[in-house]
């Protein structure tokens, strides 16, 4: 299913992932930020998992400015978290630099990652993410202001997706001015924007990318329907690119990231886990997450969400799935784990398969008279376009 994604083999190998923090990025797999996901408690039980590099969610740069209390909450690493990776969101390339600066000088992370990919119409229609690069002298300046403030003490990366739709892509030309401007590598969703999350990642233009960019020597990471180790292997095989950055294919499933370790050391992967081993993990995510916001009822909360993910595939009796999304404490939480069968195999033709968003093709939210040009406007206001919320 996945090989119709693939362009021809390739003989040429990858070029190598930068070091980040002393430390090389390997295997090179790197966690996707998820709004409301990829918080601390959920990068620490991949951590615990396999290798990698593991992203916050998404922050502002306003937002990182302001020192606003969800943000500072969201950009605390645990303390053994190594090397730190933050993602940050920002339209005005001013308030993008200066952003930059502040976690340097303050040693808030060990590296940044520029959001060029959300599609959510209150990010798009500012002009932010997957809107930005259109505008090519915008999205050059917000690349480079951030490499300069960056002053070499930490690699500044860029994320994206192939353009707003496909009568506007700029993942070529993007990819092209983010190498030339310092970016120490490109990471590639092979979806539009307007695709949202639906039909198949276009693991093709990922080639492209990398093949743009090999004469710069710039990797390029690619990302879109990564829901096993065979697949980042096969992603890899097909285009040439440097690594995987993995998304969905995680949800419920930490583990996974062992998986990924193995395949790409080239050993056997760790067998998939029973539905007991499944209710440990999911138990320990709880946990993390009632310490992580030092309240229990909020943490059960937090892990209300993931019950699906977690669960798919399993035989688990509907009346205990309808109380997991209404679990109100970790006693609860217990009583209605011990309810499920834990010697139940896992479901690898179900479980394995796509998960998380799957929202539909739609129109790309913009700003009005976005799309005239691909300069942008003499006097726009680009202080009023940046959000204040992070998380995304």
């Amino acid at each position: 299913m996945v090989a119709m994604h693939l362009a021809p083999p390739r003989v040429a190998q990858p070029l190598p992932m930068p070091v980040v923090a002393g430390v090389a990025v390997d295997p090179p797999v790197v966690l996707a930020p998820m709004a409301g996901i990829t918080n601390r408690a959920f990068r620490r039980l991949c951590r615990e998992s396999g290798a990698g590099l593991y992203v916050s969610e998404m922050i502002t740069s306003r937002a990182l400015l302001e020192r606003t209390d969800e943000t500072m909450q969201l950009i605390r690493f645990d303390r053994d978290e190594h090397p730190r990776s933050l993602q940050l969101y920002g339209v005005d390339p001013r308030i993008v630099a200066a952003a930059v600066r502040m976690v340097v000088v303050e040693d808030l992370a060990d590296h940044v990652d520029l959001n060029f990919g959300c599609p959510v119409p209150k990010v798009t229609r500012k002009g932010g993410g997957s809107a930005l690069p259109w505008k090519r002298d915008l999205f050059r300046a917000v690349v480079a202001g951030a490499v300069r403030a960056a002053d070499g003490r930490v690699p500044v990366t860029v994320k994206m997706r192939k353009g707003i739709d496909d009568e506007h892509l700029t993942y070529l030309e993007a990819g092209r001015a983010a190498a030339q401007e310092g970016a120490a590598w490109v990471a590639l969703h092979g979806r539009t924007a307007d695709q949202m999350y639906a039909g198949r990642a276009d693991w093709s233009a990922i080639a492209r990318l990398v093949d743009e960019l090999a004469p710069l020597g710039v990797p390029v990471l690619g990302n879109g329907d990564i829901w096993t180790a065979g697949d980042a292997l096969r992603m890899v095989a097909g285009t040439g690119c440097a690594g995987v950055v993995v998304g969905r294919g995680c949800l419920g499933r930490p583990w996974l990231f062992g998986q990924l370790a193995a395949a790409f050391a080239g050993a056997p992967p760790p067998p998939e886990p029973t539905s007991g081993e499944v209710l440990a993990v999911l138990r320990r995510h709880a946990e993390l997450l009632v310490e992580m916001r030092d309240d229990e009822a909020t943490g059960c909360r937090d892990i209300r969400k993931h019950m699906a993910w977690y669960l798919k595939g399993f035989r688990v009796a509907q009346p205990i799935r309808a109380a997991l999304g209404t679990v109100r404490d970790l006693h609860e939480l217990d009583a209605l784990l011990a309810a499920i069968d834990p010697d139940q195999p896992y479901p690898t033709d179900v479980a394995a398969g796509p998960r998380g968003r799957t929202s539909g093709q739609r129109r790309v939210a913009l700003p009005e008279g976005w799309l005239d040009s691909c300069e942008l406007a003499a006097g726009e206001d680009l202080q009023a376009a940046e959000l204040g919320v992070s998380g995304g």
